[in-house]
């Protein structure tokens, strides 16, 4: 009921704070000729976060020169495939909660309906797992590259210490952490669910008669042994007690030996 409940939700919060995002940084720069300055350059820059391609253009404070330039990294790989993961993992929660719930009885039909979601829940995990680590190493590298000092960096007139150049704001990154926070809790989720999902298919009882099956033989040799081992009890006591007999009787006509005698004489 939980995977039900929380797997298309977290699916949403992953996909919309990841896919949903934009977010700028703006620099100044201060030259020494004041008519040459520029102090509001604007940096914009989105998913799926192809930063080689983002372009500004700032002064050389050398006149009226300008100096185009580009951010460094492209982490769209890693922010698709995050984001793909996270809109088919939706669709397919959404398609097991309908099933879920309208359709229990055809479900469990057959073994073929429980394997395909074992399948498929084993599947989602490992991409889940894959797809987060991968965006987290991608975001790690965007906010490098969209450090406002890093960017200052590839500035010809930011070389010069006679020109000021600063950081107006930063980029804010909260809501991608937080698309990588709940990637991972989409992973812990949906490996949590493996093994409630691994009980309804027919591996699962199929282990369990298996190991039902010798122990019910060996208790079963348990008791016949048990039972023949009484019943050889009994047999020997028997036997001893008949083989007592004779003896006894025997002892007894000894008395009956010195009377004959007596009467001879």
């Amino acid at each position: 009921m939980c995977m039900v409940i929380f797997a298309p939700l977290f699916a949403i919060f992953a996909f919309a704070t990841c896919g949903g995002y934009s977010g700028g940084l703006r620099l100044s720069v201060d030259c020494v000729n004041k008519t040459d300055s520029n102090l509001s350059i604007d940096i914009a820059f989105a998913y799926p976060f192809r930063l080689h391609q983002v372009t500004f253009e700032v002064p050389t404070c050398e006149g009226k020169e300008r100096e185009k330039l580009a951010l460094i990294g492209d982490s769209s790989s890693s922010a698709e495939f995050f984001v793909t993961v996270a809109v088919f993992a939706f669709l397919y929660s959404l398609a097991a909660t309908v099933v879920y719930i309208f359709f229990q009885n055809k479900y469990r039909e057959n073994n073929r309906g429980p394997l395909i979601d074992f399948i498929v829940t084993v599947v989602f995990s490992f991409l889940w797992l894959v797809g987060s680590s991968a965006w987290a190493k991608g975001l790690s590298d965007v906010k490098v590259a969209t450090d406002p000092k890093e960017v200052l960096l590839l500035m010809t007139a930011c070389k010069q210490s006679s020109n000021k150049c600063m950081a107006v704001h930063s980029p804010v990154m909260s809501s991608l952490n937080t698309s990588v926070v709940f990637g991972f809790l989409n992973f812990i989720l949906w490996a949590g669910n493996i093994w409630f999902v691994f009980k309804e298919t027919g591996w699962h009882s199929s282990g369990q008669r298996y190991l039902s099956d010798p122990m019910e033989k060996h208790s079963s040799s348990y008791n016949q042994g048990g039972y023949n081992q009484d019943s050889y009890g009994s047999g020997g006591g028997y036997s001893q007690q008949a083989s007592l007999g004779p003896s006894s009787d025997e002892f007894g006509q000894q008395p009956g030996g010195p009377a004959s005698f007596t009467n001879q004489i």
